[in-house]
């Protein structure tokens, strides 16, 4: 009877063993399944956005990531088209101003999503000396060269390429600048990564290699608003700017060469504040580059913008040294933007990275001349959460 009962003990404690067994490996298949729906998750597609009038394809991308959020990237201007993230109550929406057809960044688009260059922002009167040698831009804002010119990045075809690697889906968009475009010096090449993780950061990065010297300051200028495209103005959004100084300008936003103290003063972001609280004390409204409180070329946060309606929060981190924040002052309800949404003064807000406006002329700030042999590098991350 004793060898019965141990016997039967053995065998009720190897099923259990048997059994714990199964168990572990029936989970470790079902957690490989959960990893490889995730990864199923984050995809990228590609379709036809439009056409131009010479009868190029425009290529649309968009890439979603495991959480939802979704950005919409096409080959006219390497311009983001999109951008849904959720609010506090996981609803999506999307943040930022723009067209539903290419129609509408033709004709009607201020730099809509787009990338900027071969020189973000103003360089006065178009004009700059390298080297001995005085250049003529073209000249697009009054006397003065704004964003690259008259044809900029923002109105070329790029080439584009998707990637994909482990936790991030990629649009690689290329272009070749031929010396003397917009008047600029030097045959040009150019990348920009937009990458999507799974994290919600949307990273834009810049490469740029030249044959000769020449300016170069590449930024992105999506027209930002929290509360969802459309959806009244950003006044009541809070930014924060970790910037103690600001370049102050002239009539034409060109900078005078000083930085002065934001301390006191309306320009003052460095704690959380209402952008409409003080608006009204700046002629024109915020279009002004911050000097960002940076020890040189390492990643460092720029700005959070907060929206205490939806709760989303955007952060910006960058390798830049400046960030130009544009209240979005000259947009006048004369834009009928995606869904039909009509788009009034200060509907969206733009916060480029970059390097200061003017630096050709303005020896004191950090050069934007890049050389033969070397290569201009710039990354930009715009991480989202909600509070």
């Amino acid at each position: 009877m004793k060898k019965i009962c141990l016997a039967f003990c053995l065998t009720v404690a190897l099923l259990a063993v048997l059994s714990a067994l199964y168990s572990c490996k029936s989970q470790s298949v079902a957690d490989k399944t959960t990893q490889q729906k995730g990864k199923a998750k984050m995809k990228t597609k590609k379709e036809l956005f439009g056409k131009l009038q010479d009868g190029r394809g425009i290529e649309l991308y968009t890439l979603t990531n495991s959480t939802g959020l979704k950005v919409r990237l096409m080959t006219y201007g390497a311009t983001l088209v999109s951008l849904e993230v959720p609010d506090q109550d996981g609803q999506f929406a999307d943040i930022t101003l723009g067209h539903d057809s290419i129609e509408g960044y033709i004709t009607s688009s201020p730099y809509f999503g787009s990338i900027v260059g071969r020189y973000g922002n103003r360089i006065a009167k178009g004009q700059f000396t390298l080297n001995g040698i005085e250049y003529q831009l073209a000249t697009n804002d009054g006397e003065n060269h704004l964003h690259g010119g008259a044809r900029g990045f923002d109105k070329v075809v790029w080439k584009a390429e998707p990637m994909q690697s482990e936790g991030t889906v990629s649009v690689k968009f290329s272009y070749l600048s031929k010396d003397g475009e917009e008047g600029y010096p030097g045959n040009l090449s150019v990348t920009v990564i937009y990458t999507l993780t799974d994290d919600n950061e949307l990273k834009i990065s810049y490469e740029a290699e030249t044959d000769k010297p020449t300016p170069v300051n590449l930024t992105h200028h999506s027209y930002f608003i929290l509360a969802g495209q459309g959806e009244g103005d950003i006044l009541g959004h809070e930014l924060m700017l970790n910037a103690d100084k600001y370049t102050p300008v002239d009539e034409g936003l060109i900078p005078t060469g000083e930085m002065h103290e934001v301390k006191d003063t309306p320009m003052y972001f460095t704690t959380p504040t209402a952008i409409g609280s003080r608006i009204s004390e700046v002629k024109g409204g915020y279009d002004h580059n911050y000097v960002i409180n940076t020890s040189g070329k390492t990643m460092a946060l720029a700005a959070r913008l907060f929206d205490p309606k939806s709760g989303r929060v955007m952060e910006i981190h960058t390798t830049e040294p400046g960030i130009q924040f544009y209240s979005g002052n000259f947009l006048d309800g004369s834009i009928t933007g995606k869904g039909g949404k009509v788009y009034y003064k200060h509907y969206g807000l733009c916060l480029e990275t970059q390097h200061f406006p003017d630096s050709p002329n303005k020896p004191n700030f950090p050069s934007t001349i890049l050389k033969p042999g070397e290569k201009y590098e710039s990354l930009t991350i715009h991480k989202f959460y909600t509070h």
